[in-house]
């Protein structure tokens, strides 16, 4: 069996998770299947940078960290994340809009029906 690499000492649990259900959100890397996808062999891309889907559950993973369910808009598929794989698009702040304020509609618009 793998040993499980805890990749800080941090304990995300001691504070709110940073996402909501039903949030906006944008892949930050390409994740692929570790094995817990079914139906996809291990190694196969899942999600890629950039995609956008929307939070549809929050659980916990060995009392530390905080995982979104995410279904992503393009594929479907509901993948488990952890909180740093994500980026928000509907609680962006203010300097961070500011940044984007040429193409504000359009990001507004990302992974929304037209």
């Amino acid at each position: 069996m793998v040993d499980i690499n805890r990749d800080s000492d941090t304990v995300e649990l001691a504070g709110p998770p940073r996402f909501d259900f039903g949030e906006r959100v944008a892949c930050r890397t390409v994740v692929r299947n570790d094995g817990t996808f079914p139906g996809r062999d291990i190694g196969d891309v899942l999600v890629n940078r950039g995609d956008v889907g929307y939070v549809r559950s929050i659980g916990t993973f060995l009392q530390q960290y905080y995982i979104y369910t995410v279904e992503w808009v393009a594929t479907g598929h509901q993948v488990g994340m952890r909180a740093k794989e994500l980026c928000t698009l509907d609680d962006l702040p203010p300097e961070v809009l500011q940044l984007f304020a040429d193409r504000l509609d359009e990001l507004k618009s990302l992974g929304r029906s037209a």
